[in-house]
């Protein structure tokens, strides 16, 4: 199992026993269904209760988009693709636009941004590519995602024809509702369901991340059986002092209340990028609310410490550091002797590069802590679907015992619909012309 350990964090024992009832009582709320935000509970036993049928039912489109496309884009914002992204990124080779010899098809992401400039050239690259396209979209009227969707729709129509389009494209949705369901009934679409209680920033266990996960090549069933290993190792019944999701809760609201409003998740391994940016998403959409709410930041180290170590260091103490550490990377690398020694290196010789990286992670997590940084630390066995799986549910789970203990609902994301008014408005959408003339009176 992965495993918490928060013995640098600055956080007295007594501080710790004196959060255990709200920390139990947040769990509680979760599992009775008595919390803020109840109707958004799908995400908690979903790993448990996940059926073979369901799961083969999505290895078999994927393997249909494996057989027919070199080139898959998945269209999709926010919860839509970050979560698929962070997975496929943390296990992919590295030098996978180099390596690929057509095992796999290329997984691109569109429809998480407005740059003319990026839409251009994935259409242009995309011109001499056999490429599909899985668009997520639960209403199917987000700007990012339907701007995205409509020009790849039609591309796709014109090089691959109709027909083909029609299974290279696959909508996950609503399954009533919605632009894209009534778009996915009308072509005959493929298509799977984005189930009502759960949300898009907590839905990598539902075909949102399954199904992208799976036609890049991975193992979807370890992934959920990992998420299964973590909801029964954090049930209710599981002491305070052991269930990790609760410690981990209960230390980021009392560093909090200790005046640590910003939380800095830090890697040591270049494929845990976009997992920091789905777990900026998971807890800032979450907890940032009614005036509250740590900051959700990120590293990738050892690289940011040659940019942000002097801040972390040395700046303002208003932070907090949480390290994601792999306890054992997939490949091994030895450290090679030179004659001439001219870099002073050669006392490394023979030492495993990982094990130069895990001096680094220590050195700096003690000139951290020195330097009045709290530090809590994630220690994940392996890189592979069985740990992130791990991963992915204690985030969650995390997530939602931290926001109930700080007192928001962490379900929700009222705030996120103030742009999108603004937007419309500027953009003359009809309905909105009282907005648009109020907008007019502010910027003249």
């Amino acid at each position: 199992m992965i495993k918490l350990d928060i013995t640098q964090a600055q956080i007295s024992a007594q501080e710790m026993a004196a959060l255990e009832s709200q920390a139990v009582a947040a769990q509680e709320a979760l599992e009775n269904g008595t919390c803020a935000g109840n109707d958004f509970l799908g995400w908690l036993h979903l790993p448990s209760t996940i059926t073979a049928q369901f799961i083969t039912e999505v290895q078999d489109c994927a393997e249909r988009l494996r057989r027919n496309c070199d080139t898959i884009v998945v269209a999709g914002i926010g919860g839509s693709y970050l979560g698929a992204r962070a997975v496929i990124e943390a296990l992919n080779n590295s030098f996978q636009w180099l390596t690929n010899k057509g095992e796999n098809p290329d997984i691109l992401f569109a429809g998480n941004n407005i740059g003319e400039d990026y839409l251009y050239e994935l259409t242009q690259y995309l011109r001499d590519r056999k490429f599909g396209v899985i668009n997520i979209s639960k209403s199917g009227t987000t700007t990012e995602t339907a701007l995205a969707f409509r020009l790849l729709k039609k591309q796709c129509e014109e090089q691959r024809g109709k027909e083909v389009a029609r299974q290279v494209i696959v909508a996950i949705t609503d399954a009533r509702r919605g632009a894209a369901r009534t778009t996915a009934d009308k072509e005959g679409y493929t298509s799977f369901v984005i189930p009502d209680n759960v949300g898009g920033r907590f839905s990598v266990l539902t075909p949102v991340g399954l199904l992208p996960i799976a036609v890049a090549g991975f193992d979807i069933t370890k992934l959920i059986q990992g998420a299964a290993a973590m909801e029964e190792a954090t049930a209710t019944g599981v002491p305070y002092e052991q269930n990790i999701c609760m410690q981990y809760a209960a230390a980021r609201n009392i560093l909090y209340r200790n005046g640590k409003k910003i939380e800095i998740i830090a890697n040591y391994q270049p494929k845990l990028h976009y997992i920091s940016e789905w777990w900026k998403q998971l807890y800032g959409e979450s907890e940032g609310k009614e005036n509250k709410g740590i900051f959700p930041a990120a590293v990738d180290l050892t690289t940011d410490l040659h940019s942000m170590g002097q801040w972390i260091q040395e700046g303002e103490r208003s932070i907090f550091e949480t390290v994601l550490s792999i306890e054992e990377p997939e490949h091994k690398l030895l450290f090679p002797s030179d004659d001439e020694n001219l870099d002073g290196l050669n006392f490394l010789a023979g030492k495993r590069v990982d094990q130069v990286n895990k001096m680094a992670e220590l050195g700096t997590q003690l000139a951290h802590v020195d330097g009045g940084v709290p530090n809590l630390r994630i220690s994940v066995p392996r890189l592979n679907e069985y740990y992130l799986g791990q991963l992915i549910y204690f985030f969650e789970k995390a997530c939602g015992i931290s926001g109930l203990i700080l007192g928001v609902n962490p379900f929700n994301q009222p705030g996120v619909e103030a742009y999108k008014k603004n937007m419309f408005a500027l953009l003359g959408k009809p309905g909105y012309e009282k907005e648009t003339e109020a907008i007019q009176q502010r910027i003249r």
